[in-house]
């Protein structure tokens, strides 16, 4: 039963959350092909990466509220097109401020997305499976780290940045789901 749920789960949340880190660390490989084209000094390349995390630690906790009010497969959808967006954003970027504005977006859409896949891994594994799959699922930042210097140093990323919001809205929609139907227990309205 286990490993159908693994095939139908782990393979879209893994490259969403790969993703994710390749975001949160490509500003530090970004800075070297934007100090060309912006006049961008370390100081605003520094501060737009703490603003991130502002954003991040700010809506962490009403996005998961979220999640358990509206359900997993509407809340993480929204987590991807939304930071997707944010992300393509970056391309438009031509001021200090502007920089500032959309790292922060970064961090407040992101921001429910690590701990909602793990409250929604919760509804779907019992605790002594739930470690495996947790630690498969946290595999995706050494694999992230892997690829991150060919990557992020090549054009591709421009290529990614363009249709970043794409991608990150089709690992949304393979949610189905929001919570399994267990034997003995009524099928709630509306899930699929």
């Amino acid at each position: 039963m286990f490993a159908k749920i693994d095939r139908r789960l782990l393979p879209l949340l893994l490259i969403a959350y790969m993703v994710a880190y390749l975001d949160r660390i490509n500003i530090g490989y970004a800075q070297l092909q934007m100090k060309q084209t912006l006049p961008f000094d370390d100081a605003v390349y520094g501060l737009g990466a703490g603003i991130f995390f502002i954003g991040y630690f700010l809506f962490e906790v009403p996005s998961n509220l979220l999640l358990d009010r509206i359900g997993a497969r509407k809340t993480l959808l929204r987590i991807m097109v939304l930071w997707g967006l944010a992300a393509s954003a970056m391309m438009l970027v031509s001021t200090p401020l502007q920089f500032y504005v959309v790292r922060f977006l970064l961090g407040v859409f992101e921001a429910g997305f690590f701990p909602g896949v793990i409250l929604y891994f919760t509804y779907w594994y019992p605790s002594v499976r739930r470690g495996q799959v947790i630690a498969i699922f946290m595999s995706a930042t050494t694999i992230g780290s892997l690829i991150a210097g060919p990557l992020c140093g090549s054009q591709i990323l421009r290529w990614i940045r363009r249709s970043s919001w794409l991608a990150m809205a089709v690992p949304g929609t393979g949610i189905t789901r929001d919570f399994p139907r267990l034997p003995g227990l009524p099928s709630a309205e509306g899930q699929t």
